[in-house]
């Protein structure tokens, strides 16, 4: 085994065990105690192997190598937080215990997106030893709230350069090179005062697993599966039990739950990056209605007004986050240089695709998403987050020689 990848997956593990999901605010940590404890140990190990670093306020870290305009560099775009884990009992192993398993490695953020994080500084850390000297800077940028609403981006642009042209290895092999715009929105519908409470969800951009129900002082439970909130039909909403429950039961108005479930308003919304998918992933009771925050993932041909006119045929709605969409040129030097790399390790035809997921690269003027999955065991976002080790060792390869071929 590679001495250099053996490394990164030790100092993997470590960044595994920090629990560096995002949390209450304080003085330092704006995304929480976790996540600035994950920044810090990622800097610090970074700093170790020589490199120089940056912490932009507890918001966001670079690690460079090289010199040259900032602007002209190359971007590596990382994050370090991690979403929650869910129903402890639904995991094999502790998700926050880093344990190697039948040729798997095991945690929360191996997959999203830690692994490629590790991976990618110590490729850097392998090429300067080597001598190679890299024609521009490159920036490994680590952000801290790619999960929850890219303040940490935000903040970046606002005290440092970011390059023009990147990557962003959060996604999946080989290039992505279109990403649907991200719209998340909040709902509020009227209930039956007979309903004491409703809950459900912890994250927008998840799918809901469980959901709870009160009415005149019973509880009722509803069990999903959760999956990512750009394939919601992977998962196995508890929200959509929860209400059709409630309209069998007459305390909830059909229209509204058919609205939210069925899918007929988004039929049209079709292109090549996909269908606009519609998943509401939260929901809670608010005095006599309850809220239903939705993760619309769209089309990249088109625009928000079109998206806007087929949410407002459901009701007014609240924006909490918008991010437009991601698209390169299939047969451009960046997606051209990472697809051959790609088939280089892999011996396989690259065929460049498209997803609903959103990734940093969106923050580039001309960036991509570039694995680290590899088209199996996607796992991210769910219970029993892994890799095969092997998969991890190839991944280390690839951003390696990636790296090298963008810079030199």
């Amino acid at each position: 085994m590679n001495d250099y990848f053996a490394n990164a997956l030790s100092v993997l593990k470590d960044w595994i065990k920090i629990k560096s999901v995002k949390s209450k605010p304080t003085k330092n940590a704006p995304f929480g105690k976790g996540v600035s404890k994950m920044l810090s140990k990622a800097l610090s190990d970074a700093e170790n192997l020589g490199f120089e670093t940056k912490n932009y306020d507890g918001f966001i870290g670079e690690v460079v190598f090289g010199s040259g305009n900032d602007r002209d560099g190359l971007a590596v775009l990382c994050h370090l937080d991690v979403v929650p884990e869910g129903d402890l009992s639904l995991w094999n192993v502790s998700p926050y215990s880093a344990v190697e398993k039948d040729g798997y490695l095991y945690g929360r953020g191996v997959v999203d997106d830690k692994g490629a994080a590790a991976l990618c500084l110590f490729a850097l850390k392998e090429l300067k030893d080597e001598g190679f000297v890299p024609s521009k800077k490159i920036k490994l940028i680590l952000g801290c709230d790619e999960e929850s609403g890219w303040g940490c981006i935000d903040h970046y642009n606002e005290v440092a350069v970011m390059p023009k042209i990147g990557f962003s290895p959060d996604g999946e092999f080989p290039v992505t090179y279109a990403e649907k715009g991200i719209y998340h929105v909040k709902y509020s519908f009227p209930i039956s005062k007979a309903v004491k409470s409703v809950l459900g969800g912890d994250r927008i951009n998840v799918v809901c697993d469980k959901a709870q129900v009160t009415i005149d002082g019973q509880d009722y439970n509803f069990s999903g599966v959760s999956a990512h909130g750009s394939t919601p039909e992977l998962g196995d909403n508890a929200i959509k039990k929860a209400l059709k429950f409630l309209v069998e039961k007459g305390l909830f108005r059909e229209e509204v739950y058919e609205n939210l479930f069925s899918g007929r308003l988004f039929e049209k919304f079709k292109d090549e990056s996909g269908i606009l998918t519609f998943s509401p992933n939260v929901i809670k009771k608010v005095g006599e209605n309850v809220e239903v925050f939705v993760d619309v993932r769209y089309p990249v041909h088109y625009t928000l007004s079109e998206v806007d006119g087929a949410l407002k045929k459901i009701g007014e709605y609240e924006v909490i986050e918008h991010k437009k969409p991601l698209y390169a040129d299939k047969n451009g030097a960046l997606v051209q240089t990472l697809n051959s790399v790609y088939e280089k390790h892999t011996g396989e035809k690259a065929i460049s695709q498209t997803t609903g997921g959103g990734t940093y690269a969106r923050a580039l003027e001309l960036g991509v998403a570039f694995g680290p999955s590899l088209g199996k065991d996607l796992c991210c976002h769910v219970p029993n987050e892994r890799m095969k080790i092997e998969d991890l060792k190839l991944c280390y390869a690839i951003y390696k020689d990636a790296i090298k071929e963008l810079s030199k």
